[in-house]
């Protein structure tokens, strides 16, 4: 029998758009909780259509994808007195509530946290924001790139006068995953019991992102200085960053500790001037001085093979990897022989998607299809108790969308 996952038996239900969301409701659905993903009739979730490549052209989108598989897909029309009716009915049955529409959306529908409160105590109301409310841009729209700029991320990412987004959607992601931990330590924390109400959670983009620059931050605070960004490298250690093979390649490699240093200057490039050097002492004097070891990698590299490369510093106990490109990720042979992909269900056909990260004996995620727009709007709404008069009524009157192919 397969292990129906921890979550089995609770119900999340999710007014979701783009990432944030999105990806704690995925997260939450891969531990094996129903997740009842609310869509509006006409487009849907707007991430599905930013692109169009999964199984494409005229496929699905790569967002839309990456973050909904698992989920079931009714259409509401939260303008509607009706559609709101089925909301609640929805509301009556689940465990949480998650949302990330605009500043003011969700009070505006009658779903702020008191509302939800007096008519819904049991279920765990999560809504997420760009900025967090009572501040002074408390007001603004907030996606991934405005946040990471607002808190510093950009900043700190590049090369020196080029500051960059960080390529994954790191504000996006990450607060997706604090919300579905939020919500599981307050599922366990009440314990099954149904007679105190549920707390509310809160979390904006721009409070997730100040925390992940923690580093940073501290350092700044506590020198006065604002830390350059230095491509692939790392402000904090030294050495550490990528060099050029002679075959054309990119590893990267470096230490964290005096000891790793010594047996990288001694045993690796063999430079057991630079491992003597008082220069080089402490990983504070690396620092200051990271362009000659850089220098001396560099030289080093350039002489030598990928392979060679990597052979050397593996069996000198030195920290490196290949520098790859997305494509060359896809193809990973880590990720095919520890047989990492599996293939699901979508409104195009069967798809590749990753295994989610936490390996948990005796369980495997459900990895369920990425649904069509308002693919279970009948079926859920029979689970309610509408009978089919009484739904092609509600989609006569633009309650809920059309009929799913």
């Amino acid at each position: 029998m397969t292990n129906p996952g921890p979550l089995a038996g609770i119900t999340i239900v999710a007014l979701e758009q783009a990432v944030a969301a999105p990806i704690c409701s995925r997260v939450l659905a891969d531990f094996g909780a129903r997740v009842i993903k609310v869509e509006n009739p006409v487009v849907g979730d707007f991430a599905r259509a930013y692109d169009d490549v999964v199984n494409g052209p005229g496929g699905l989108g790569a967002h839309f994808v990456w973050c909904n598989r698992g989920k079931e897909s009714i259409t509401l029309n939260l303008k509607s007195a009706n559609g709101i009716d089925v909301l609640h009915r929805l509301l009556d049955g689940a465990d949480a509530f998650v949302s990330n529409l605009a500043p003011g959306a969700t009070a505006r529908l009658g779903l702020g946290r008191a509302d939800l409160t007096a008519r819904h105590p049991n279920v765990v109301p999560v809504e997420i924001d760009g900025y967090g409310p009572g501040g002074p841009i408390s007001h603004k729209r907030a996606y991934d790139l405005l946040v990471q700029a607002e808190s510093g991320s950009c900043a700190v990412t590049g090369h020196p006068g080029l500051p960059a987004k960080p390529g994954p959607a790191m504000a996006d992601f990450t607060t997706g995953l604090y919300a579905a931990l939020s919500i599981m330590a307050l599922l366990v924390a009440r314990g099954g019991r149904t007679d105190v109400p549920a707390p509310a959670v809160e979390l904006s983009l721009f409070d997730v992102m100040t925390d992940i620059m923690g580093y940073q931050l501290t350092y700044t605070q506590h020198t006065g200085v604002d830390q350059v960004p230095l491509g692939v490298g790392a402000p904090a250690v030294a050495p550490y960053g990528s060099f050029r093979t002679a075959d054309g390649h990119t590893v990267v490699l470096g230490t964290t500790n005096d000891r790793e240093w010594q047996r990288l200057a001694r045993d690796v490039i063999e430079r057991p001037d630079l491992a003597d050097d008082p220069r080089f002492g402490t990983n504070a004097d690396r620092c200051a001085h990271r362009d000659l070891l850089d220098e001396a990698i560099g030289t080093w590299c350039a002489t030598r093979d990928l392979a060679d490369v990597q052979k050397i510093a593996d069996d000198a106990g030195i920290g490196n990897s290949r520098f790859n490109l997305p494509s060359e990720v896809v193809a990973h042979p880590q990720l095919r022989a520890r047989d990492r992909w599996r293939r699901i269900g979508s409104p195009k056909g069967s798809i590749p998607a990753l295994l989610p990260p936490p390996v948990i004996d005796g369980y495997e995620a459900p990895m369920r299809a990425v649904p069509g727009l308002g693919e279970h709007t009948d079926l859920i709404l029979a689970e309610l108790g509408l009978t089919s008069d009484e739904i092609a009524a509600l989609r006569d009157e633009g309650a809920i969308g059309p009929a799913y192919p």
